[in-house]
């Protein structure tokens, strides 16, 4: 077996999840799944979700193994952990901005209450 350590790219990770019908990693969330039964959730032919499977496959979201003649997927995490890790930059980011988007809105809400009780007699 050769040796399993590798660098995630999450561009690699991101364009193999940019096609929709690559979005079948949902359903590897919950259990392994033989390549037919994921191909039945698609509106699209058996080989062409092979494809898709295969490209999944070599940005390592996927793992694959047989089973007698099937070929059975399960997710891999660590690609999605280095894209968590790239998210993380950002999530901060929107959580500074929400908090003073919170704050600009609340005083704005707080102006309009004060002016409209001292215009009232």
């Amino acid at each position: 077996m050769r040796d399993r350590s590798v660098t995630y790219s999450s561009d690699v990770v991101f364009s193999a999840l940019a096609d929709p019908t690559r979005h079948a990693v949902d359903l590897l969330r919950v259990a392994r799944l033989p390549a037919g039964q994921i191909a039945e959730v698609f509106p699209i032919s058996g080989p062409a979700i092979s494809r898709h499977l295969r490209y999944l496959r070599r940005a390592h979201l996927v793992n694959e193994t047989r089973v007698s003649r099937q070929r059975v997927y399960e997710l891999s995490v660590a690609p999605l952990k280095s894209v968590d890790a790239w998210l993380n930059q950002y999530r901060s980011f929107w959580e500074i901005s929400l908090t003073s988007l919170k704050t600009v809105v609340e005083n704005e809400k707080a102006k309009r209450k004060s002016t409209t009780r001292k215009e009232k007699p």
